[in-house]
């Protein structure tokens, strides 16, 4: 039997939540509020072909429900670094603040640290499976 520790429980913490994050910016974001042509017309405005916008949705809700049940976290968080860096740059030119028309750059910033976070440190506590150092859900 495993005992799960602090940081265990810090990292499943950021991990889970990161996910949900990654599937809210994913399934409700791209798919319900801009929907999947609306994603597109955004990226497409940046000066990115359409498959990035379907790449980016995939990676993140596929991504995001890996992250939420701890499978292989450090290479999916790793995965998922160019495409939190990718929403920074895109936010990049609206200023600072998220909140600020367009969307600022500082939380998809916050995005691409948190998942570097979880790329260096793993799965944690409460994982299905993937590293080595992750303490099983059934543990």
């Amino acid at each position: 039997m495993h005992s799960i520790n602090s940081a265990q429980a810090g990292t499943a913490l950021l991990r889970i939540s990161l996910g949900v994050i990654y599937l809210a910016h994913s399934v409700y974001l791209k798919l319900f509020v801009f929907t999947l042509p609306g994603t597109v017309a955004f990226f497409e405005s940046l000066g990115l072909p359409p498959f990035i916008a379907y790449a980016t949705f995939l990676a993140e809700a596929v991504g995001g429900f890996a992250l939420v049940i701890g499978y292989q976290s450090r290479v999916v968080a790793t995965a998922l670094i160019p495409i939190a860096l990718g929403a920074t740059w895109a936010h990049a030119g609206f200023g600072w603040v998220f909140s600020a028309a367009g969307g600022g750059w500082e939380y998809p910033l916050f995005l691409t640290v948190a998942t570097a976070v979880v790329a260096l440190q793993g799965d944690g506590a409460f994982a299905v499976a993937g590293n080595d150092d992750a303490v099983p859900v059934h543990a």
